[in-house]
């Protein structure tokens, strides 16, 4: 037997349409089984990264296009005190510095003890006015490179006022997603982001915001003084180990959990209870990160133990990439709250889909 939410309530659909048995309306399962019964929310991981470089106002417009709900920028601070989208402290992977001959003397070891080992350049060294110059290059292998050297580098206050101004113009809302990186060691060297956050998102009224952190402090720090949810992200610490951060702290001071996929989903294709438990504890969970580009076997595997692959595949997503329609059947049916992805076009249209 399939335990499933949303396949007995196609079902249930289909006999009462043939003129089967009825089920009693208290008995069908809802279609959707997030927490508060709502389809699951299309986050714009670092904006429609899988097409454009990442965390430029270019990439975070696409995404709103594509029709996703939230964007996603991650922050970091300048030199001189400016949240700026960048994923990581350095920025060789992700912008053109090297190209730069005049910050060649920049290029230095990690001062962060607690982050790995690196020779590279660090955002924290450089003035805005100096990133400013940088343009923004596509990181992933296999991603297209045609759009490299031509975006600039978006300041917390550039990626705001985009999103007020798109979802004005498409007249729906639009949410934004901001992720505190490293918030320990920038405070460590004078730059707290709790005031310059929460200053900057006193006039945002788009639509929902959530602040999402790896480190508890900062969300901590935060509890009551945002008008925004707050997200714990957390992740397998071992292969088969559960969250590295249990449910029942995290409910103490967020409002939901960002975990890893691989939470959700053992191994070998065994099922976990981990979004169950999160909504026990009154938590969304929003998962990250979905990839069109990315195969996850173990979906696949889970899926055919259930008997599901021929329905996910079926001409039911036509026309959509296979292995993400899987990876996202999986994960909605298990009932996530919302799914970053980099290919937010994808992820919409897979909703549409199970809509229809």
């Amino acid at each position: 037997m399939v335990k499933n939410g949303w396949v007995f309530a196609a079902l249930g659909l289909m006999l009462a349409a043939c003129g089967g048995p009825a089920r009693k309306e208290a008995e069908i399962t809802p279609a959707w089984t997030t927490l508060d019964g709502a389809p699951p929310l299309v986050i714009a991981h670092r904006g429609a990264s899988g097409y454009l470089p990442e965390h430029t106002l270019e990439a975070y417009g696409l995404a709103i296009e594509q029709g996703a709900d939230v964007i996603e920028p991650d922050l970091v601070f300048t030199k001189d005190g400016v949240l700026v989208a960048r994923h990581d402290r350095y920025l060789s992977t992700t912008t053109d510095v090297a190209a730069h001959p005049e910050f060649a003397d920049r290029k230095k070891p990690n001062a962060d003890p607690n982050d790995a080992p690196r020779e590279d350049w660090w955002i924290e060294d450089f003035t805005l006015e100096e990133v400013k110059t940088l343009r923004a290059v596509q990181p992933f292998p296999g991603r297209s490179k045609d759009y490299d050297g031509l975006y600039e580098i978006p300041t917390f206050d550039d990626v705001l006022a985009l999103v007020s101004a798109r979802a004005d113009e498409i007249e729906r809302p639009v949410g934004v997603y901001p992720e505190t990186k490293h918030p320990g060691y920038f405070q460590s060297i004078g730059m707290d982001f709790e005031q310059p956050l929460l200053a900057a998102l006193d006039d945002f009224e788009a639509g929902p915001v959530f602040i999402q952190s790896f480190e508890p402090d900062i969300l901590k720090r935060l509890r009551g003084k945002a008008d925004a949810k707050l997200v714990q992200l957390v992740y397998k610490e071992t292969p088969g180990a559960g969250s590295n951060i249990p449910l029942t702290e995290i409910v103490k001071y967020a409002d939901g959990v960002g975990p890893s996929k691989f939470l959700l989903l053992g191994e070998g294709g065994e099922s976990t209870s981990f979004v169950k438990d999160a909504h026990a504890q009154g938590l969304m969970v929003h998962a990250w990160t979905f990839r069109d580009d990315q195969k996850n076997p173990a979906i696949e595997a889970h899926l055919t133990k259930q008997g599901l692959i021929s329905f996910v595949v079926s001409d039911s997503f036509q026309g959509l990439p296979e292995d993400i329609m899987m990876e996202y059947f999986y994960m909605t049916s298990a009932g996530v709250d919302g799914m970053f992805t980099d290919f937010p076009d994808t992820a919409v249209g897979f909703r549409k889909a199970w809509t229809k």
